[in-house]
């Protein structure tokens, strides 16, 4: 039976600031999204009244596992992607909620579990999958994935300039040789990674693949798509993104309700607001939160609030 990794105890990015931007009523409902290590979760169980709820969500089996240890009567844990929460909720009959939080990306305990294959730091399977039930992983998509559609996800997702002739090397090699494990792709890719730039070259390359194995954006936008329905007015929508891909989607849908970040108007030609943008910006980390947790140095936080 495969051992399960456990997560180690860590505050999570920008936790006060993400806490504040939810507006915490006691007796309220609240969502968070992306249950990881529980690190929002049990802050957010500490502000509820015996009168408030929350209710979480996670696909990692690793996170049901840290679930478990929270017992708690008002605190209910769902094993799914966050894209089908919505429907979850319905079924608990929970029709509108007070506040949603989602920490987007990959989790800290994620990167640093080796058999993985999330870091290109260490030798491992080419799996990144957050869901272990799914089929496909990053190695069946590099080993049979087409040309051009190998191209599209690194071009789109990694933004990679020499997206086709890196996806053409990978074709011809593992036509000689299946690709195994990390450090074989590593070598397959390292020319095309620039000499002062390495790291970053490879983390997008990495965040191409795992956005590919899990289907990531199509799965943000769908659960944002449900928000104007599930969060009641004067609720908040509460968001940290890492990367430009996952922010942009973001900030379109704040301002316009919708993530293609199409203006809405009204028969009178005034332009409807979904939710509000407060603050306008995203908060970004500051020094000190940069050094006292590394990955909140690219992290932007979204706070929306229900018209």
């Amino acid at each position: 039976m495969k051992k399960l990794m456990t997560y180690k105890e860590h505050i999570p990015v920008l936790l006060h600031q993400s806490i504040s931007g939810l507006n915490i009523n006691p007796d309220g409902i609240y969502v968070d999204l992306t249950f990881g290590g529980g690190g929002h979760s049990k802050v957010i169980l500490q502000k509820l009244s015996t009168k408030g709820k929350l209710f979480a969500f996670d696909q990692d089996q690793d996170s049901e596992i840290e679930a478990q240890k929270i017992q708690h009567k008002n605190f209910t844990f769902i094993r799914a992607n966050f894209r089908f929460a919505y429907q979850f909720l319905k079924y608990h009959y929970i029709k509108t909620v007070d506040g949603v939080l989602a920490d987007l990306g990959i989790s800290s305990h994620q990167l640093d579990t080796d058999q993985r294959g999330f870091s290109f730091n260490s030798n491992s399977k080419l799996d990144m999958r957050m869901d272990n039930n799914i089929q496909k992983d990053a190695k069946h998509i590099l080993n049979t994935y087409s040309l051009n559609t190998l191209t599209d996800i690194f071009k789109n997702w990694g933004e990679i300039r020499k997206a086709y002739f890196l996806a053409k090397t990978i074709v011809e090699q593992r036509q000689l040789k299946t690709i195994q494990n990390t450090e074989h792709f590593i070598k397959i890719i390292q020319k095309f990674a620039p000499h002062n730039k390495k790291n970053k070259f490879y983390a997008k390359i990495f965040q191409a693949l795992r956005i590919a194995v899990n289907d990531e954006l199509k799965a943000l936008q769908e659960m944002l798509q449900t928000m104007p329905y599930l969060i009641k007015p004067g609720g908040r929508l509460v968001i940290l993104a890492y990367h430009s891909l996952e922010d942009r989607i973001v900030k379109k849908f704040l301002h316009t309700g919708n993530c293609e970040g199409i203006m809405q108007k009204d028969y009178l030609g005034n332009i409807i607001h979904t939710f509000l943008a407060d603050p306008k910006k995203a908060i970004k980390a500051t020094t000190r939160d940069i050094i006292y947790n590394n990955r909140a140095r690219s992290v932007r936080l979204r706070i929306g609030k229900k018209m």
